[in-house]
């Protein structure tokens, strides 16, 4: 029997439920979470994982910087300025949280296509319903967002600012047609979301 695949939103709440269980990992099952999640990112889609990488590498350098000097503890060395071990290593534990949640967003963003990443938040906004606000905009919305942001970082590279300035001003009176394909919650959603619940249970203990 053929597994069908899980819905986008089911997907989307896996990655929330893993990016909460990372966060209360020890340093050992950290490290070994980090190592599978980067091994299989890199399997599926490389160069998305790269860029990922690349864009918050200065990200990355400040927070292991704010930890080794921040942190009190024993010295590496004889000075006032010296960075501790204990900030290193709370840093580097950082470090490998992130890495964990843009391993795990990367693999996301290749197992969802725009519209069915789309569709996932469509169906996960339902409740904003109940308090007036329409999802059929926020989806919208979202859509364009994507659609201007994808457009402006292919360019952004060579010309910022050239980028930004037609990102603004092109295609505001443009119609867009957006597909937004919505399935039902299956079996298998079901049965994800009941896992990853118990696990952010679990690991909340």
């Amino acid at each position: 029997m053929k597994i069908p695949r899980p819905h986008p939103a089911t997907q989307i709440l896996v990655w929330v439920c893993l990016v909460i269980i990372v966060q209360t990992l020890p340093p050992t099952w950290l490290l070994v979470a980090a190592c599978l999640l980067l091994l299989l990112a890199v399997r599926i889609h490389t160069q998305r994982l790269f860029t990922l990488m690349r864009r918050t590498r200065w990200i990355f350098f400040s927070l292991l910087l704010i930890y080794a000097f921040a942190t009190p503890g024993e010295a590496l060395w004889a000075s006032d300025y010296a960075p501790t071990r204990e900030g290193l290593r709370e840093g580097l534990i950082q470090l490998g949280r992130i890495a964990c949640v843009l391993a795990a967003l990367s693999i996301l963003l290749t197992l969802l296509k725009r519209e069915q990443l789309i569709s996932g938040l469509y169906t996960l906004a339902y409740p904003v319903r109940y308090i007036g606000l329409s999802r059929e905009r926020l989806a919208v919305r979202l859509a364009l967002t994507l659609h201007y942001a994808e457009n402006a970082m292919r360019d952004t590279a060579s010309d910022w600012r050239s980028a930004i300035r037609q990102a603004l001003l092109s295609e505001s009176h443009e119609t867009a047609h957006i597909p937004l394909p919505l399935h039902p919650l299956g079996w298998v959603d079901f049965g994800l979301l009941l896992a990853g619940g118990v696990l952010v249970f679990g690991a909340g203990l």
